[in-house]
């Protein structure tokens, strides 16, 4: 079974959706419906980490010992992404779509990195670890539905 990767590999889909979705309103100059999709998409994005960084991350660890393994790394490039999110944010109350492309181009590339590695290594390797609590994992993260 690989619950953990569907759910959390379905979540990354989810957030991609969210985030082109606000792109696209910032090139239409529709800065109504970019202000709410880029919440939307923020908002998500959070919650994704913090489904992570408070229920995966530490199953995975204490049920690996690599507490110096792929989960530091997710959580230093979470770090990096919060803050050029805190960057797209202010640029969308600018409303500099120039700006706030910029930072978009270099998230997309930050987040197409990031996800692969999530899914194609940690995830697999967090079902093969964690397969007898995945349901009871995946319940939990779903339990932070903002």
């Amino acid at each position: 079974m690989h619950d953990i990767s569907h759910y959390l590999s379905t979540d990354h889909a989810h957030c991609d959706t969210l985030f082109a979705a606000a792109e696209n309103a910032v090139a239409r100059d529709d800065w109504r419906t970019a202000t709410t999709q880029f919440q939307a998409f923020d908002i998500a994005t959070r919650l994704h980490f913090t489904r992570e960084e408070s229920i995966l991350f530490p199953a995975f660890e204490a049920r690996t010992g690599m507490s110096h393994g792929p989960t530091v790394v997710m959580r230093g490039e979470h770090a990096e992404i919060r803050e050029i999110l805190q960057g797209m944010a202010e640029a969308l109350l600018g409303k500099d779509a120039d700006s706030y492309l910029g930072l978009a181009e270099t998230l997309l590339m930050l987040l197409r990195q990031h996800n692969l590695k999530e899914e194609q290594i940690l995830y697999p390797l967090a079902d093969q670890a964690l397969a007898d609590s995945s349901g009871e994992l995946v319940r939990d993260m779903k339990s932070l539905a903002g």
